[in-house]
């Protein structure tokens, strides 16, 4: 897990371009959810994760959907906050 200062600095680094980006599709990113097919996927493999029988390609994958929704979290962390400045 990142650490705070590290989440501040990824933060501020972005906040910049996610002005650019968020105006307009503010409200379907804060409303994004994985389809059902990828969200049974990434529940299976936290569960062989927990119950330690991911493969090495099936770690692989993991920790790219653990990275990949970190960032979803930030940018609807960005849009979220966007949205409340406008208000």
């Amino acid at each position: 897990m990142a650490t705070t200062s590290e989440s501040l600095a990824f933060d501020r680094g972005v906040r910049p371009m996610m002005e650019i980006v968020l105006p307009e599709k503010a409200a379907a990113i804060i409303g994004f959810h994985a389809d059902p097919e990828l969200q049974a996927r990434i529940e299976e493999l936290a569960r062989k994760s927990t119950e330690g029988e991911l493969t090495e390609d099936e770690r692989a994958e993991y920790a790219g959907y653990v990275r990949a929704n970190k960032f979803v979290a930030i940018l609807k962390r960005q849009a979220q906050n966007l949205t409340n400045s406008q208000s």
